[in-house]
């Protein structure tokens, strides 16, 4: 029997112009604070902005933002609130600081009601922050969401890359459409990742160097857009 959930999630898309989902193939390669920079990015182009925190391991946005008591409105499902701008939405909204261990089918259930609940109305980006890896969550969302785009997140680590190349021999294997892949927390110069995404026949986005004052801007968004790590990430609007 289907899902009814099924036939609700793309009418909740319908006026949403470009989904980008941020994605990489591991941990700890800076993609929420890309996520965040990004959206923040595109609103100070004058377009009205969605943040989707769909990372169920570890959601950080609300933390980024500054935004950690933030609740949506309920009318016909759910509004998302506005906070810094934009349009957000968080599985931290039901799940609070407490961890979200869910897997397989549970996991895609959570992510089937989530889609279809929430109303994101007319949106020129919605911005999402992916789970790390390449499990049912990014599948998930590859089958459930029209029109989704990817945008990888890597490093200059070499093991990092090898995570972050199976993402998109996949995507690239399923045809979904990439962005591009960025290169985070760079510290030395080196042409390793530009070259292996040429490689790929994919653009290389932009170098975002090493900043130790990212953690100082964290849960102050002014701080963000002031940072040259910002600076670096909005040169991604280029390609987008």
């Amino acid at each position: 029997m289907t899902d009814p959930r099924l036939n609700i999630i793309p009418e909740r898309f319908k006026g949403v112009k470009n989904i980008i989902a941020v994605s990489s193939g591991k941990g700890g390669v800076g993609k929420s604070m890309v996520s965040v920079s990004l959206a923040l990015a595109i609103r100070d182009k004058g377009f009205t902005v969605g943040l989707l925190d769909l990372d169920f391991t570890s959601p950080s946005t609300h933390i980024i933002l500054g935004a950690p008591s933030l609740f949506p409105s309920e009318d016909k499902g759910i509004v998302p609130p506005i906070t810094n701008g934009l349009h957000y939405m968080s599985i931290v909204h039901y799940s609070a600081d407490k961890p979200a261990p869910l897997r397989g089918s549970d996991q895609s259930d959570a992510i089937i009601e989530l889609l279809a609940i929430t109303r994101w109305e007319k949106l020129d980006y919605l911005i999402i922050d992916m789970p790390p890896g390449l499990g049912d969550a990014t599948l998930d969302m590859i089958r459930l969401i029209p029109r989704i785009t990817f945008l990888v997140v890597s490093t200059p680590s070499r093991l990092a890359f090898e995570s972050v190349k199976k993402l998109l021999l996949l995507l690239i294997e399923l045809k979904i459409p990439i962005k591009g892949v960025a290169e985070n927390m760079v510290m030395e110069e080196s042409n390793y990742i530009k070259t292996e995404i040429q490689k790929l026949d994919l653009r290389y986005l932009t170098k975002i160097a090493f900043n130790k004052e990212v953690e100082d801007s964290i849960g102050d968004p002014d701080k963000i857009v002031s940072s040259k790590f910002h600076k670096d990430v909005s040169k991604i609007l280029d390609f987008i």
